[in-house]
């Protein structure tokens, strides 16, 4: 069984985890059996060679827990592990997950479960209630306690946690933090809120521009940078150009789900159609 080993002595110093297991651990808490208050998963990554756990993908494990004791299924996990290997043989365990507020009672025991599948694993827990409107997401790794030569315990500390979004992972990312959310957008209605915020950051750039000007604020050279590198990255055109260039995207994308509506609604014909004829 393939797995990453980090250096002996050496735990991870930061997690970067990708969207995609934060959509998979929270569909996962909402397909969990009735009787189980949170989900256990095997994490798979890599880990970079300054010691960053890169995390992206990540599937649940079935487990009882009792009062003092965890049963993880230990052969659903390993015939997950060599299916997800099939596919991606660079993926590899690098740690643990589970659902809730922090470390738990039983966290310890199943860390050291990991502990024999791969040197340092990492523990991440997700808070899937949002709460507080977003997704607490820590990371932890063991560290041992011990007395001279003999070990006490170990101590789960927590080490720094950064989620690597593309835009398009955003949006979604931000519908799923709202809990009352009726219906996925649509990609016009995405890209309608991106430039609605983009306007939003452009007010503020304004604004914050004129407070200078009128020194009603004290000028940060590292700000002014940042606007003069953001303006200079602007493609030189004129505003015809810009519209004609954006209407036709506009066009291409109303084209494509026309295009996309015509076709589901032939095959949902042909589904009906085959129907009937195997009826009669």
């Amino acid at each position: 069984m393939a797995a990453v080993l980090l250096p002996f002595g050496s735990p991870a110093t930061t997690v970067k985890v990708h969207p995609l297991v934060i959509f998979n651990i929270c569909d996962c808490y909402v397909r969990r059996p009735d009787q189980a208050d949170r989900v256990i998963g095997t994490l798979l990554g890599s880990v970079l060679p300054d010691g960053t756990v890169d995390v992206r993908n990540s599937y649940a494990v079935p487990h009882n827990e009792y009062s003092d004791q965890v049963a993880l299924d230990i052969d659903y996990h390993h015939n997950m592990l060599m299916s997800h290997q099939k596919v991606n043989p660079k993926e590899a365990i690098v740690g643990w997950y589970s659902t809730g507020f922090g470390v738990t009672g039983g966290s310890a025991l199943i860390h050291e479960f990991y502990s024999r599948e791969v040197s340092n694993p990492i523990h991440l827990t997700v808070d899937t209630t949002f709460g507080n409107g977003e997704a607490t997401i820590k990371a932890f790794i063991s560290v041992n306690l011990s007395l001279g030569d003999q070990q006490l315990a170990a101590q789960f500390q927590e080490i720094p946690v950064d989620i690597k979004m593309a835009e398009a992972e955003k949006i979604g990312y931000d519908l799923l933090k709202s809990t009352n959310a009726d219906k996925i957008p649509s990609d016009l209605e995405g890209m309608e809120a991106s430039m609605e915020k983009l306007l939003t950051l452009i007010d503020d750039v304004y604004k914050y521009v004129d407070d200078v000007v009128e020194k009603r604020v004290a000028p940060d050279n590292d700000i002014g940078r940042l606007i003069a590198d953001t303006l200079s990255s602007l493609p030189k055109m004129s505003p015809t150009a810009f519209d004609k260039l954006v209407n036709d995207g506009l066009q291409d994308q109303l084209l494509l789900l026309y295009l996309s509506s015509i076709t589901r609604t032939q095959l949902s014909l042909a589904e009906k159609l085959n129907t009937a004829a195997q009826l009669i």
